[in-house]
C-alpha cells in the first residue's frame, strides 16, 4: 500500500494504519497469553478489556503508516510461529475460554475486510 492508503479512513476513528497497529496490540497481547499460560502451565488470564482500543487509538495514530504495517506483520509472524510450536493441551484449554486468541483469523480477518473495504470505498 502507498503512505496515502495507509492513511485512509477505516471507520470513524481509525485509518488502515491504526487498524494495523490495533492488530499488532491484539496479538502482542495473545502472544503473552500463552507465553504466560505455558510458564504456569494454566490458563492465564490478563486484566484486560475492550476499553483498551479507545485509549490506545492516540498511541496507535501517532504510529507511522510503514511502521504500522512493519509491526503488524511481524506481530502477526512472531504469534503464528508461537501458535503453531505451543503445547496442544493448554492451547485447547486458551481456545475453549477464547477461541479468537487461537484462531487468529476471526480477529484479523475482521480487521482487515474493514480495510478492505475502507480503500474501495
Amino acid at each position: 500500500m502507498t503512505d496515502e492508503e495507509m492513511q485512509h479512513p477505516v471507520g470513524e476513528h481509525r485509518t488502515v494504519a491504526i487498524a494495523l497497529a490495533q492488530l499488532a496490540f491484539w496479538d502482542r497481547r495473545v502472544k503473552y497469553v500463552l507465553d504466560n499460560t505455558e510458564r504456569d502451565g494454566k490458563l492465564f488470564i490478563p486484566e484486560i478489556d475492550i476499553f483498551v482500543n479507545d485509549l490506545s487509538l492516540p498511541l496507535w495514530a501517532a504510529i507511522p503508516p510503514r511502521a504500522a504495517a512493519r509491526i503488524a506483520i511481524e506481530s502477526a509472524q512472531a504469534l503464528d510461529t508461537r501458535l503453531e510450536g505451543f503445547p496442544p493441551a493448554l492451547l485447547e484449554e486458551i481456545n475453549a475460554y477464547n477461541e479468537r486468541w487461537v484462531v487468529r483469523a476471526l480477529h484479523r480477518g475482521e480487521h482487515l475486510d474493514q480495510v478492505e473495504a475502507a480503500l474501495k470505498s
